[in-house]
């Protein structure tokens, strides 16, 4: 029977080093503002929205990697942030003929399936902020995209690590339908905390402007529990103003200079 007993040990430590690779259940989300705009992809000049670029700000630390989701012709969900893709307008065109074109970097245009998984591999501290790119066919097709891509997040067991990210209000109030306990951020900017926080939104993301206009809101986020959360930050400037105000995260295509401008405003409060 011994080789039953060496078979059992074999399952066991495979089962562990699965574990290891896919963290499930648990995180600890890295204590910083930093979240990576389509991943962190400029320095390296790797492609928006790749793996590579994912894998980057999960190796940066960054607190979250925001990326886009659309549905292809036969309902395939991909991570792309326009609507088209190689010419080829996505949601007319099956995902085997948009697979035909790679990525700059080699890589095949990754499924949201695909892009959740290597989020997962190896990673507690960054969370995978997963924006829903509202439909040009038809808002009902907006809210079947938000229902299968909540679907494949809890077949995952992602939820945890997900925040979920829309201009279009009607798919963040459909995931809240489907999961109470989600966490949604709204993009557009033309709701005020008050109005988030009566339908259960949990953030507000909102371009830098639109806090600017409204810095009341800044303040009525805070009382109403509201996440701060602003787009898209690029300049050194506009980091440090946003900094000062304690946003809880900030959204930028230079994610290194947001490190150093967080680390030289901490070290002039010592």
């Amino acid at each position: 029977m011994k080789w039953k007993y060496s078979f059992i040990t074999i399952l066991f430590f495979a089962g562990c080093s699965m574990q290891n690779k896919i963290q499930t259940g648990k995180s600890s989300f890295a204590d910083n503002i930093v979240v990576a705009h389509r991943g962190a992809w400029k320095k390296n000049h790797l492609p928006e929205n790749s793996i590579a670029s994912l894998k980057e700000a999960i190796a940066l630390r960054c607190t979250g990697s925001e990326f886009d989701v659309r549905m292809t012709a036969d309902d395939s969900l991909i991570v792309n942030h326009d609507p088209t893709y190689n010419k080829l307008i996505i949601e007319k065109t099956s995902y085997a003929q948009l697979t035909e074109y790679k990525l700059s970097n080699g890589e095949k245009l990754p499924s949201l399936r695909e892009y959740l998984v290597a989020g997962l591999q190896s990673n507690t501290q960054t969370r995978l902020v997963l924006e829903i790119k509202p439909s040009d066919i038809s808002k009902e097709r907006g809210k079947v995209i938000a229902e299968k891509v909540v679907k494949l997040v809890h077949e995952l067991n992602a939820q945890h690590m997900t925040v979920y990210i829309s201009f279009d209000y009607d798919i963040l109030l459909k995931i809240h339908e489907l999961d109470a306990n989600a966490s949604t951020q709204y993009l557009e900017g033309d709701k005020s905390p008050d109005e988030l926080k009566a339908d259960g939104i949990t953030g507000a993301d909102y371009h830098h402007s639109v806090f600017r206009k409204h810095p009341e809101w800044i303040e009525s986020a805070r009382k109403n529990k509201i996440a701060l959360n602003v787009w898209t930050v690029n300049e050194a400037a506009d980091m440090d103003w946003f900094l000062s105000q304690q946003f809880d995260f900030i959204t930028t295509n230079e994610p290194e200079l947001l490190f150093e401008r967080d680390r030289v405003l901490r070290q002039t409060k010592k």
